[in-house]
């Protein structure tokens, strides 16, 4: 009998049923949906070609643009992780690129520059960890404050110069972002290594684990000799450095300082990548790889929007649908009542 229940589940039946309840999968097929539509909607969506020493195509677009969004959804996923949430990491980026800019005014090194600016997300991080961790102050108060006075400080920062919405050049930052590395776009070879190394510290290190034991159940976690304190504290100072990348990418994008409306909402989005991807927002886990694949759903359908020549208002109500039925079925209590429905046999 053992056997023939081992035989069913290897089955090919067995084998679509497990895969149907993986929270892995739905993600997936929206991203592969998404690209299918496009491909019908615009019949070269699909083609690649190199100008100027660089790949080009809406697929290169996709990955291109998805960057800045997929950096900061990873560093929420390891927040969330641990039962909290970061609302602050667009003014994060605000104060990032107001830095960038301060600096090079003032003659910086640029290489020193990017290490600044980088030190300007990690003290943010730290500043928001220190209210959760040590405050305790419930997370979504904890980083609203900085959220509402973030960009504030950007601006303040670019006044003190006397200029709003200073632009700059920086061969060095700027190849950062819009370069290429042998036709492969600067910005998407720096997010593979700035994932590989996050991957290494969550997967290859004690901090996953705690990460994940802290997000699941934070006083037990302090019995098993976790400080649970430190290991939150540790989780949005990620955040912030993550952040920090994303506003250095998007800062040297625009070649500009621009704290009123750069990354606008992009908090939405990354706390969207994180549940596309399986997450959730009670803790307990983190799923970095599929967070990308939340980022690209996001970015896929922005692209796919905007080719149909549908107007951009249009993009917020079908992310909305898509983002709904995703999550929908991922929900297993919605899979139940629909295997409910469809199995129920009329009297």
């Amino acid at each position: 009998m053992a056997s023939t229940d081992s035989t069913a589940e290897h089955s090919a039946p067995g084998r679509i049923k497990a895969m149907a309840q993986s929270r892995a999968i739905w993600p997936l097929l929206a991203l592969a949906l998404i690209l299918i539509v496009a491909g019908f909607i615009s019949p070269n969506f699909y083609e690649i070609r190199i100008v100027e020493g660089r790949l080009f195509g809406n697929l290169i677009d996709i990955l291109y643009r998805a960057v800045p969004t997929a950096l900061v959804a990873l560093g929420m996923a390891v927040v969330i992780g641990t039962r909290g949430i970061d609302l602050s990491v667009g003014s994060i980026i605000a104060i990032v690129g107001a830095v960038i800019v301060w600096r090079i005014k003032m003659g910086d090194p640029h290489v020193t520059i990017l290490f600044t600016a980088l030190a300007a997300g990690i003290l943010c991080g730290m500043w928001n960890g220190f209210l959760v961790a040590a405050l305790g102050i419930q997370p979504i108060i904890a980083t609203l404050i900085l959220m509402v006075s973030g960009r504030g400080i950007g601006m303040l920062i670019n006044l003190l110069y006397g200029g709003t919405d200073p632009s700059f050049e920086s061969a060095f930052l700027q190849g950062l972002s819009t370069g290429s590395i042998w036709l492969i776009p600067t910005r998407l070879v720096l997010a593979a290594g700035i994932f590989l190394a996050l991957w290494l510290l969550i997967r290859r290190t004690a901090l996953g684990l705690f990460v994940e034991s802290v997000g699941g159940n934070a006083a037990a976690s302090n019995l098993a000799g976790v400080n649970a304190r430190v290991i939150v504290f540790v989780a949005y100072v990620l955040c912030g450095l993550l952040s920090a990348w994303a506003g250095i990418i998007m800062t040297a994008d625009t070649h500009t300082s621009d704290p009123v409306s750069v990354a606008l909402y992009i908090e939405l989005d990354a706390i969207l990548a994180v549940v596309i991807g399986g997450g959730s927002l009670a803790g307990g886990r983190i799923y970095l790889g599929m967070t990308v694949i939340g980022a690209l759903v996001i970015q896929a359908l922005t692209t796919a929007t905007l080719i149909s020549g549908l107007p951009p208002e249009y993009n917020l109500i079908i992310k909305a649908l898509v983002v709904l039925s995703v999550l929908f079925l991922q929900s297993a209590n919605a899979r139940n009542a629909i295997r409910g429905l469809v199995s129920r046999k009329p009297s």
